[in-house]
């Protein structure tokens, strides 16, 4: 630790500050700020010149004199103590606790950016992850080690479904639940006291670990929030051999104040304003997850990601569409008709879903069922646009058919109570009851050997 502490800075604004007459100090390292009340607030550097340091500070610089403020640099980056102890436990997004009670106590401390994982060390993800929801075991699979953001619009219930998942995620044929890292970036109180009681009420609090940021705390310690987070799953997966689910929300929050603070450095606005490091810096964050060879632990993740306007395109879900292995997209249509979970399942997509179905993982079906909804509901949608313009009154008896299938897809598959956990097998087989509605040489994406064992209906 430096004994040296700066009374030089210059400028202060968007929760920077810029330290004069600096020598050796290292990109990264962790900054102490006191004031002449005495009170402390951490920071980091983000930019280190010759004689000049540009502080990014977490509580903000709201209330900050520069004329009464002493800087000293650590000399370490920023980190927080590691311990079994952070299961449930609430803390902010520099590890400290939220809920009243002690730090947490440690020998082992890193620094939450983390290592680079070599990519020779990664194994490929696999084996389904049950999450007791139809529109996703069945038509969007998770599995081990995947990263499948939510694609969420203002108003549609995106934390109450990710409360779902938390409570019901499970390894098939496996009694062990996951440990859940939970990081909420700006959300409201409402938001943090819903998930607080969603969890403490289903009884999984005691295997989560929740760092949150709510709506009216500095928008700068977003920034190192999911990186804590994290630093914390990492832990949990690689040391202690834990199966880790990662729910971050909202990522939109946390880009907007990546934004905030970029356009204070005075760096070059992209897209929308944007960073034009926007996609490297969410593929820091969302590359963490994976699995590595020879270690039993792995992390999954689930961000949520809210759409403005309901924009698919824009740049935040946009980018993260490339980096992510697929994405679950929420319909306001369907919200509005009183559908939950609304999930759209026309773009919604899990790239890595057939490396963890089938014969070995979820059932032998499982593929070829799924293949044949996608067919059906796709023509269902194409005949309820075709109804909507020439009435459904003058669609022949096939088209009519498909039209009742997908009325009833949608108010029985897509539709269940987030207190309701289906297995795979009960998804499997409330998808062959709806598709048993037509006759076999119909459905053209089914084995013979599959129809004969499952389907319900006449030849």
């Amino acid at each position: 630790m430096s004994i040296k502490e700066y009374r030089t800075a210059s400028e202060a604004r968007g929760g920077l500050i810029l330290i004069r007459g600096t020598s050796g100090v290292a990109f990264g390292d962790r900054v102490c700020i006191s004031d002449n009340q005495g009170e402390t607030r951490d920071g980091q550097v983000i930019r280190s010149a010759r004689d000049e340091v540009l502080i990014l500070v977490f509580d903000g610089t709201d209330n900050l004199n520069l004329n009464d403020i002493w800087v000293r640099f650590l000399d370490q980056p920023v980190d927080i103590a590691l311990s079994p102890e952070l299961l449930g436990r609430e803390f902010n997004g520099l590890g400290e606790p939220r809920d009243g009670r002690p730090p947490v106590l440690s020998n082992i401390r890193r620094a939450v950016a983390g290592a680079p994982i070599n990519p020779a060390a990664r194994t490929y993800p696999r084996e389904f992850i049950q999450t007791g929801i139809s529109t996703i075991d069945g038509l969007n699979s998770l599995v081990r080690g995947q990263k499948l953001p939510i694609f969420s619009g203002s108003g549609l219930p995106h934390n109450r479904l990710a409360a779902q998942i938390v409570r019901q995620a499970k390894l098939k044929d496996q009694d062990s639940s996951f440990s859940v890292v939970f990081a909420a970036m700006g959300v409201s109180y409402a938001d943090a006291k819903f998930f607080r009681d969603e969890f403490a009420s289903s009884g999984v609090l005691r295997n989560v670990v929740m760092f949150v940021n709510l709506a009216d705390d500095p928008p700068v310690e977003r920034l190192i929030l999911p990186r804590t987070a994290l630093t914390a799953a990492e832990y949990l997966a690689y040391d202690l051999d834990r199966h880790v689910l990662v729910v971050m929300t909202d990522m939109t929050y946390y880009a907007e104040a990546l934004r905030e603070v970029a356009t204070a450095k005075g760096d070059v606005p992209a897209r929308k304003g944007y960073p034009g490091y926007l996609y490297s810096d969410l593929a820091e964050i969302y590359e963490r997850c994976g699995r590595i060879h020879q270690r039993h632990g792995s992390i999954t993740m689930m961000p949520v990601v809210s759409m403005p306007s309901d924009d698919i395109t824009h740049p935040i879900p946009d980018l993260t569409g490339y980096i992510t292995e697929g994405q679950i997209v929420l319909s306001r249509e369907l919200n509005n008709q009183g559908i939950y979970p609304p999930v759209h399942i026309s773009p919604s997509l899990s790239r890595l879903m057939k490396d963890g179905i089938g014969k070995d993982d979820t059932r032998e079906d499982h593929p070829q069922v799924a293949a044949q909804l996608y067919a059906l509901y796709a023509r269902a949608l194409e005949t309820r646009n075709l109804a909507s313009i020439i009435g459904a009154d003058e669609l022949s008896e096939r088209d009519r058919r498909y039209l009742e299938f997908a009325d009833e897809f949608d108010r029985r598959f897509v539709a269940q109570s987030d207190a309701e956990d289906r297995s795979i097998e009960a998804t499997l087989n409330l998808a062959w009851e709806l598709m048993s509605r037509f006759p076999r040489d119909m459905l053209t994406r089914i084995s013979e050997t599959a129809l004969a064992k499952y389907h319900q209906g006449s030849v």
